[in-house]
């Protein structure tokens, strides 16, 4: 039974669409300035986490505006610019370094930069979020945590999309520093590619020393600190 109720939930997901409902209803509890979050870059091996901040006007529409995960690099940039360019959304997007990754651990260098996203929207100052996800503990806004939220939310979906392709952007930047782990390809996650860099090369500056394909290549000395 609970296999089959499993089953239908996915099969469910599938058929989101992304709306204003969660928006509406915070604004209809007296919240003014709603913004969603969501953030990319947890998984990979290298780079910074990346998260994103928007505040959507309550009449907006953007053609294809969905889960990033959902669509092709092309889409994302596409919507991205044109998110970018909209002088009626708020966006605020923040990182948190692979340094602070390996010093908080993800989850907290996450939340670290969905804080710092959330606090940069300052025209209006959001005074609600919307986060996908699990629930985050102690984030500075009253807020509400959505599983799937990307593909629930405009303004989530909005920030899903600021915040990969800003990363994605980033990644490619470090490629060019650090060409011999393409970066630009893989955007840091541990690819065979990638796990073959590290082991010919050893760790950058941008690598993640508390994950263990990094750690493991790693002399005892330079090990992070155990949380």
């Amino acid at each position: 039974m609970a296999k089959r109720k499993s089953d239908e939930e996915r099969e469910a997901e599938k058929h989101y669409t992304p709306d204003l409902s969660a928006e509406n209803e915070a604004r209809a509890a007296g919240f003014s300035a709603v913004c969603g979050i969501d953030e990319a870059g947890r998984g990979p091996l290298a780079g910074p986490v990346v998260a994103a901040a928007v505040i959507l006007p309550p009449d907006f529409e953007l053609a294809g505006l969905t889960d990033s995960k959902k669509l092709t690099a092309a889409k994302r940039e596409k919507l991205f610019a044109a998110l970018m360019q909209d002088a009626r959304v708020q966006k605020s997007i923040a990182s948190a370094t692979a340094a602070e990754i390996d010093e908080l651990n993800i989850l907290r260098a996450t939340h670290l930069a969905m804080a710092r996203a959330a606090h940069g929207l300052a025209s209006p100052p959001a005074d609600f979020a919307l986060i996908d996800g699990l629930p985050v503990p102690n984030f500075p806004l009253p807020s509400k945590s959505i599983v799937k939220g990307d593909s629930r939310s405009l303004s989530i979906a909005a920030a899903s999309i600021l915040a990969k392709v800003t990363r994605d952007h980033r990644m490619q930047e470090l490629d060019a520093l650090y060409p011999a782990y393409g970066f630009a390809k893989h955007a840091g996650y541990g690819t065979a590619a990638h796990l073959a860099a590290l082991r010919a090369h050893g760790p950058c500056p941008e690598h993640r020393r508390s994950f263990a394909p990094v750690a493991q290549l790693l002399p005892q000395a330079e090990l992070p600190l155990e949380f």
